[in-house]
């Protein structure tokens, strides 16, 4: 019974579907196909405002991507601790961005809050070009910790980086899962609160492999940003080649993209996965030992129990990630092939180790 990870679920039936479908003829190649032409047009339907999009193989790759476009070789990029950019990416961001630092910030729940990012912006270049530059905030939604960013809080930090001329960079790798939990649209965690650029995280959420930088052309034409449009996008399309992610048969990424936005399957996929976190999170909330380490707020079950007691539910057959650096503390993951059967199993693990 598999909880490590949603990446290492199935692909959903209607994304084999759209492959199958792409797969029938010939196409024209590097995103120039009919599916890839479609994506600005669907995107930009779903979040309400014009949207430019270029999809990729891997969230680490739009992250990256996205990031050296917007930030200098000499500059930094604040994010939080626990950002998957700084503790996942294997150093990624810094590759694409030719060196540029991360700079981790401490917030509960894995939240930036706005007094410590105005805090560390302000304070980085008290020492001139001794210090690196702050040249753009990530937040990641939902959290590595699996808590949700309201559109309030997102407003908040988009005013402290717009004051200061810095762009706002959103990690959406399980950005479906915090929309379906925070029942808003897309558009009020995104550019209507200050997101400048969404990396689109599809391949967790039931796709093959399928990915997109998403960024919101409005944004762009508004405020002190130091970037133009046409800069940032043309930036993206040359690292995106350059870093060996222009497919040449893109199709299979973009027809995957499309199947995921069709009839709102996106947003199904994670609030079944939702919903079968939601009843881990109660089962443990009742237990007598175990705990949640944060609320549940995706498709992420964070426990603590004793490291003899999450030894006994591996050796049960339950398969889950300890997190790094604690002995006590399990991620739960569901995924939209998660079934009910193996969530009772689990359920009914931790009711039998109740006294």
């Amino acid at each position: 019974m598999n909880f490590k990870s949603d990446n290492e679920a199935p692909a959903h039936p209607r994304i084999l579907d759209a492959l199958i479908e792409a797969n029938r003829d010939f196409a024209t190649a590097y995103g120039d196909d009919r599916w890839s032409r479609r994506l600005d047009d669907a995107f930009s339907e779903l979040f309400e405002t014009r949207c430019r999009v270029l999809p990729l193989a891997t969230g680490t790759a739009a992250n990256s991507v996205t990031l050296a476009a917007l930030t200098p070789a000499w500059g930094a990029v604040l994010c939080h601790r626990q950002a998957h950019i700084h503790c996942d990416e294997g150093g990624a961001p810094e590759f694409y961005t030719h060196g540029a630092k991360l700079m981790p910030l401490e917030g509960d729940h894995g939240k930036l809050v706005p007094p410590i990012l105005a805090a560390a912006i302000d304070g980085a270049g008290t020492h001139g070009v001794h210090n690196v530059a702050p040249a753009v905030v990530s937040i990641t939604q939902a959290t590595e910790c699996g808590t949700a960013y309201r559109p309030g809080e997102i407003e908040a930090l988009s005013e402290v980086a717009r004051s200061r001329g810095l762009p706002l960079h959103m990690d959406g790798a399980r950005f479906a899962n915090a929309v379906a939990h925070l029942g808003v649209a897309p558009a009020d965690v995104t550019w209507r609160a200050g997101v400048d650029v969404l990396s689109f995280g599809a391949t967790k959420n039931g796709a093959l492999t399928a990915e997109a930088i998403v960024v919101f052309e409005d944004r762009f034409a508004t405020g002190p940003l130091d970037h133009s449009l046409e800069a940032v996008l043309e930036a993206m399309a040359r690292m995106r080649k350059r870093g060996g992610h222009l497919l040449s048969k893109m199709r299979y990424v973009s027809s995957q993209l499309l199947a995921m936005l069709d009839d709102g399957l996106w947003l199904d996929l994670a609030r079944t996965a939702n919903a079968r976190a939601a009843r881990l999170a109660e089962a443990i909330d009742r237990h007598s030992e175990a705990e949640l380490a944060w609320p549940v707020e995706a498709n992420e079950v964070f426990m603590r129990w004793t490291p003899e007691a999450l030894a006994a539910l591996k050796q049960q057959g339950f398969e889950f990630h300890l997190w790094p650096g604690h002995d006590d503390l399990a991620r739960l993951v569901c995924a939209f092939s998660t079934t009910d059967e193996a969530v009772d199993g689990l359920i009914a693990a931790l009711d039998r180790a109740i006294p």
